[in-house]
């Protein structure tokens, strides 16, 4: 319980640090510590994807981002992803305009989507990270279909049991991974999950632990095939356990943004 306690210390006096100085700086900062995160797991810090949650960004931070070589960008929102996306969009054509080219840029959608927004999630998301019922999955497949090729989903799941948190039970995983993996416009890539707001670092890592026993048994199985890869866990205060629990992608807002400009979580604001 002491060890906890001190990790959670720790972590939280590290998240103030590097949500001081320019945004250059804590990016950097962020970058580093997803390595050494990296590394003391055994692995190698290019397979962990840093996905920038743009929610409380200004345009001129994400093109001063993308300017560091940062290509993946979330947002929770549907008619904020369709804002940003536009404006970051003519933003690209002004580079290639001037220069002949210009960097990609992929969107990721982790918020949770009404109906009615599937398409222009569809549309927009290169990964959409909140597939939380198979009633959405069907509706995403649906869309789709106007897609030449499938859209990449990881399968939402609620892992620590909280009221306040959308996806599926852990129970139920393996069932709803087969239902997905038979919708031929969609490509279930793995699974997201969330820590719990309470409990410190100790409950994040039981459910960054239970969320990557969880993707193991998937691909053990094969269910899904090979392209079954993606294990999104982590945010600004604790995506360094989830990478030790196993994580290959980090959602991380507001120690890359600023203070006082936290991320949102996943399964939060209506659309």
């Amino acid at each position: 319980m002491q060890d906890a306690v001190a990790r959670s210390e720790v972590s939280n006096q590290t998240m103030n640090d590097t949500t001081d100085g320019t945004l250059r700086e804590r990016y950097d900062a962020v970058k580093q510590r997803i390595a050494t995160a990296a590394i003391a797991a055994g692995r190698k810090p290019e397979h962990i994807m840093l996905v920038v949650v743009t929610k409380t960004a200004t345009p001129e931070q994400i093109r001063e981002l993308i300017s560091f070589g940062q290509q993946d960008f979330a947002e929770s929102r549907v008619q904020l992803l369709m804002q940003r996306a536009a404006q970051i969009d003519e933003h690209l054509v002004r580079l290639r305009e001037m220069r002949g080219s210009a960097p990609e840029v992929r969107w990721h959608m982790i918020g949770s989507i009404q109906r009615n927004k599937v398409r222009k999630a569809v549309e927009l998301a290169r990964l959409i990270h909140s597939v939380d019922s198979l009633r959405l999955a069907e509706e995403i497949h649906v869309q789709a279909a106007r897609r030449e090729q499938p859209i990449d989903v990881l399968l939402e799941v609620n892992v620590s049991g909280e009221m306040s948190k959308h996806g599926i039970t852990g129970a139920a995983v393996r069932h709803v991974v087969q239902q997905l993996d038979t919708m031929v416009n969609l490509r279930v890539r793995g699974l997201m999950c969330m820590a719990p707001l309470e409990g410190g670092v100790g409950e994040a890592r039981k459910t960054f632990d239970r969320g990557y026993e969880l993707f193991g048994d998937v691909r053990q199985t094969g269910i899904a095939g090979k392209t079954f890869d993606l294990l999104s866990m982590g945010m600004s205060g604790d995506f360094e356990d989830a990478i030790a629990a196993g994580a290959n992608i980090v959602r991380v807002g507001s120690a890359i943004i600023g203070v006082g400009q936290p991320e949102a979580a996943p399964d939060s604001a209506n659309q």
